[in-house]
């Protein structure tokens, strides 16, 4: 391909809006467009690597035995009523009417269609189990787009779908699309985890996130580098402490803290550690006010407080209803003198603890030396609420955590029977009793793995792409092309050559001066440089050079394609 031939429109800066490294050189690489707030056009740059992501993910999909098909983008109203999601889903849920008045909505994911296809066909155990899955673009109307096609509106998708006859085997789907996605993001060239999540508004009883490591991502993860232990944060146990709970040696004793509302701020006035401190959470559950308990260098986790069992729906409490609850404003409480009625649970880690920091429930004072038992009631309840931290053990019991960020690019998720269950997806079973299929969803955000890749992998010059997903292989950059005929005949008669052996090739025939044309190949991020010059030609040799090197290498000029082809190969 020749640039002269090609659509490259490149930018020296970035718009203003851009936030990140993706965005930022996306927009100036001219991989993307921006159309409206969160919706891009793939420009002819952009689509070659969107489209080689694709076709990895066919591939893989194909070969752990799913089926592809193509389901409309605007999917009837009902089908999203049967499952109770037309009212659940949100403001995100693009909702449309046709000129009947009839409503509609664009699929931000295809549950309910690809459900309704099944139940409609699937009549005997004899046809499970069934794995269907299709690439395609989705439309989610987010509140805040950011961050260019990372958290944008509009977005390219693969969705897949399994039906199965009972539990074990959903969990052999289950595992069957873990490996695809393993092989997926391996063969993209990625650095990822697999990690235990949290189920979330999708339901289900087992959920695993493909994250892409990369320091501006907005999840951690928690991994063990000694274990094969990685899981989100939100979803990481935070094991109880190995050591009981030390006796009380201190006294309890109320001190003056006048203007100090949190736990960091009263920590430095008393010269204590942060982890001697408590911090107080109130939230609204079981129609009343409740108090949580976190040590002070810890951060509540609120996944796990919405699994806490029996608690059921809950809400943080407002200022109102903690002043009426325990007659203090928040800042300045804690479980001394707590109502009897008012459930109080603890996590783990302040269970153990003796002789802590704590609010008086008193407006401008705290309480250092509390001690359960003694000072305050035991908990009610000991549970997990915690964020778990670097250093915390792992889980599994082989070493201390780790914390990473990620990029999600991929989530598998074991639905059980949520939607066929909802939806009436049965099949008569061997003695002709119906059952409930057991499903699970399994998605790839596309666009969103092309930005990932580059948060990745980039540099002060721009992009460098893995070699699985760069738009082109080779880029030729001949010095003088339009005013040295040696230089414009190597250059073409390389571009050729290499084109016809099948390698992915650009030429820069504009005749532009060579810093100009050096800046947009590292920017667009070609991962093998020809430079082809006057002066080297006299000399019988051209520099290659390779988009992370950092001086070029002297090649024979009748040397180079060959050079070239073994590099491609290794």
């Amino acid at each position: 391909m020749r640039v002269s031939k090609f659509y490259l429109a490149t930018l020296k800066e970035a718009p203003a809006e851009a936030d990140i490294a993706s965005q930022k050189l996306m927009l100036r690489a001219g991989l993307i467009k921006k159309l409206s707030s969160g919706i891009y056009t793939w420009m002819p740059l952009g689509l070659v690597t969107l489209r080689k992501v694709e076709q990895i993910v066919r591939e893989e999909m194909n070969r752990a035995g799913a089926i592809e098909l193509f389901m409309p983008h605007i999917v009837p109203a009902e089908l999203w009523q049967e499952t109770g999601r037309w009212d659940k889903f949100g403001a995100q849920l693009l909702r449309i009417k046709d000129r009947a008045e009839r409503d509609f909505l664009f699929g931000p994911t295809h549950e309910e269609t690809v459900t309704d296809i099944v139940r409609r066909d699937v009549k005997s155990y004899r046809q499970l189990p069934v794995n269907l899955y299709q690439i395609q673009t989705k439309f989610r109307d987010e509140i805040r787009p950011r961050f260019g096609v990372m958290r944008g509106r509009e977005f390219l998708m693969k969705d897949a779908y399994s039906f199965d006859a009972d539990r074990d085997a959903l969990m052999r789907s289950y595992q069957s699309m873990f490996d695809a996605y393993a092989r997926i993001f391996t063969r993209l060239g990625l650095q990822f985890r697999a990690v235990e999540a949290d189920t979330g508004a999708i339901g289900g009883f087992a959920s695993h996130e493909f994250q892409v490591l990369a320091d501006s991502g907005e999840d951690a993860i928690a991994w063990c580098p000694s274990s094969q232990y990685a899981a989100n944060v939100e979803q990481a146990e935070a094991v109880a402490p190995a050591a009981a709970r030390g006796p009380a040696t201190e006294a309890m004793a109320r001190v003056p803290t006048p203007g100090r509302t949190t736990c960091e701020d009263v920590a430095a006035l008393l010269q204590l550690p942060l982890a001697r401190t408590v911090k107080c959470l109130l939230i609204h559950a079981q129609d009343r006010v409740q108090m949580l308990l976190v040590r002070g260098d810890h951060m509540g986790n609120e996944v796990k407080i919405g699994k806490l069992p029996g608690l059921g729906p809950w809400r943080w409490a407002s200022d109102a209803e903690i002043v009426a609850a325990t007659g203090c404003r928040p800042g300045y409480l804690g479980p001394v003198g707590l109502p009897e009625d008012m459930p109080l649970i603890a996590d783990r880690s302040v269970a153990a603890m003796a002789d802590f920091v704590c609010g008086a429930n008193e407006a401008g004072y705290h309480l250092r030396g509390v001690n359960f038992g003694r000072d305050c009631r035991e908990p009610d309840r000991v549970a997990d609420l915690r964020n778990v931290v670097a250093g915390d053990p792992s889980p599994d019991g082989q070493g201390p955590l780790e914390i990473l960020r990620g990029i999600e690019v991929g989530h598998v998720f074991a639905l059980g029977n949520v939607y066929s269950k909802a939806m009436g997806a049965t099949y008569l079973d061997a003695q002709g009793q119906p059952q409930l299929m057991e499903m699970g969803c399994y998605g790839i955000g596309v666009t969103r793995v092309v930005a990932a890749a580059i948060e990745q992998n980039h540099d002060a010059r721009g992009i460098v792409w893995p070699a699985a997903m760069a738009p082109f292989a080779v880029a030729i950059a001949p010095v003088g092309y339009d005013r040295n005929e040696a230089v414009k005949a190597l250059a073409d008669r390389l571009h050729d050559e290499l084109a016809a052996a099948g390698v992915e090739v650009l030429l820069d025939d504009r005749g532009e001066r060579p810093g100009v044309m050096f800046a947009d190949l590292e920017l667009i991020g070609i991962p093998h440089r020809i430079t082809i010059g006057d002066r080297g030609l006299k000399e019988g040799r051209v520099e290659y050079q390779g988009r992370r090197d950092t001086a070029a290498t002297p090649v024979a000029v009748d040397a180079i394609a060959a050079f070239i082809r073994e590099k491609l190969a290794s």
